[in-house]
């Protein structure tokens, strides 16, 4: 159990990291157009502090999963986006001020995630089988239409739209990964939800840096909080045996809305805004 949350919020932290190096790639990198163009991806990877973050989002991607086989889903995807939390205090390295509101923002993550973390019970035991495989492809599916005509729709739709459907995709590749029973190779190749993990992933990055790109970088990042925490949690909950330690439910309730809640007032941290420099005095 306490490896399983170390392992969380290592996750938490490299996604942290990651978002602050990919918003400032993907505003640097040029628009080539409206709608969804596959080939920002390409594009974006020339900047170098993307592919940074796409480093770090691997490695938190390997902490999650590891997370996800001993936690329960509500309390790994709050965990992702207090994620927020660690781009708040990352964003200094790039000349950015925390005022009183946002490192009280920041702790009062920490505390819905201490509050998550004692009433969490094991991961849910609940298996599923092929039916539940092959409504995560029609999913992904569906998501990537999604995804394709918000793209095309009005700006003031657009870059919301873009980030809760890439929210949605970040979740299905937690729920995915949590219904990987063996990460053997040969069983991995076998299970149809490593290809969904693959497709949603590439999916929700493409999304995410298009919104990035296009739109409002604090709008983009909430609605992507709030696709990748509520409904992966209840599924986890609903279907997958997800629980609290017995008589714990008012606390895991408390701690995951402070902790998403919080992560939503430090959504403009998605891209650093440089300090303004005071003007230095005149000579005399």
């Amino acid at each position: 159990m306490v490896w399983g949350f170390l392992g969380a919020l290592l996750s938490a932290v490299a996604y942290g990291v990651a978002s602050v190096m990919q918003a400032v790639a993907a505003k640097a990198t040029p628009d080539a157009g409206a709608g969804v163009d596959p080939r920002l991806l390409l594009r974006v990877l020339r900047q170098w502090k993307f592919v940074v973050g796409l480093g770090l989002d691997v490695l938190g991607f390997v902490a999650q999963i590891g997370a996800l086989h001993v936690l329960p889903l509500f309390v790994v995807q709050a965990t992702q986006a207090a994620s927020l939390a660690v781009t708040a205090v990352a964003v200094r390295v790039f000349g950015v001020r925390l005022g009183a509101r946002e490192w009280t923002a920041v702790a009062v993550v920490c505390a819905g995630l201490a509050l998550l973390g004692s009433s969490a019970e094991s991961e849910g035991a609940n298996e599923v089988g092929l039916g539940f495989r092959l409504a995560l492809i029609g999913t992904v599916v569906v998501l990537g239409i999604a995804g394709l005509a918000a793209g095309k729709a009005g700006r003031r739709i657009r870059t919301p739209a873009l980030g809760l459907v890439a929210g949605l995709c970040f979740g299905l590749v937690a729920v995915s990964g949590r219904v990987i029973p063996s990460l053997a190779p040969l069983d991995l190749l076998r299970d149809p939800a490593l290809y969904v993990v693959a497709v949603a992933g590439g999916l929700a990055m493409l999304f995410y840096a298009t919104a990035l790109q296009r739109g409002s970088v604090t709008t983009s990042t909430a609605m992507m909080v709030l696709g990748e925490t509520v409904l992966p949690s209840l599924i986890g909950v609903v279907l997958l045996g997800d629980r609290t330690r017995p008589g714990f439910l008012v606390v895991a309730l408390a701690g995951f809305v402070l902790a998403v809640a919080a992560a939503l007032a430090l959504a403009r941290f998605g891209e650093p805004t440089p300090i303004e420099k005071a003007p230095e005095p005149a000579e005399h």
